[in-house]
């Protein structure tokens, strides 16, 4: 780490500041954390490596937008999470558009696809369908974790909004997901 610097946070904001050696190690520091995060939303290993790389490329290209507002690790699962629901919706549209079959079945085939498997890709389609005012919130909440405090600092709405958009994508989740095993 450069000099005076110990910590991820640090590391961010040297980076944001334009310094690249701060960049570097900062993306070889969170890239297993990445790599985590994105199988949380991806069954396929490669899918999940695909999403970190986008993840760690929109980190590179978009460490100037990190305003220190919340904490780095906090800003980081933002954009993990919004990368590997990107990343799904591209390889997605990628498979429909090479004709594999078809489109992609609208429920997995258990020869080829784990149980868990199955109910993540439902998840991730359910959470394309309800839009991203509910998605971001129950994925960074549901998928990743994050406190509501934490939520709400990372995307600038009161505590109180974040638990109401949680409650009704949670609802509208349900919703889809029930429809989908009907």
């Amino acid at each position: 780490m450069p000099p005076g610097i110990t910590d991820l946070d640090g590391l961010a904001r040297a980076a944001a500041a334009g310094d690249r050696d701060a960049l570097d190690r900062l993306l070889v520091a969170v890239r297993p954390d990445v790599l985590r995060m994105s199988a949380r939303f991806l069954p396929n290993r490669e899918d999940a490596e695909e999403a970190c790389q986008d993840t760690l490329l929109a980190v590179a290209r978009g460490i100037t937008g990190f305003d220190g507002r919340s904490a780095f690790r906090t800003w980081l699962h933002r954009v993990a999470a919004n990368r590997a629901r990107s990343t799904y919706a591209t390889l997605r549209r990628r498979f429909e558009a090479e004709g594999r079959g078809g489109p992609v079945p609208e429920t997995p085939d258990p020869r080829r696809t784990s149980v868990v498997a199955g109910t993540r890709l439902d998840l991730l389609d359910a959470l394309e369908a309800i839009g991203p005012e509910y998605a971001e919130p129950v994925a960074l909440r549901d998928v990743l974790g994050l406190p509501y405090r934490e939520i709400s600092v990372l995307l600038g709405l009161a505590e109180g909004t974040v638990k109401s958009r949680i409650h009704q994508g949670r609802q509208r989740l349900r919703d889809r997901l029930t429809d989908a095993q009907v």
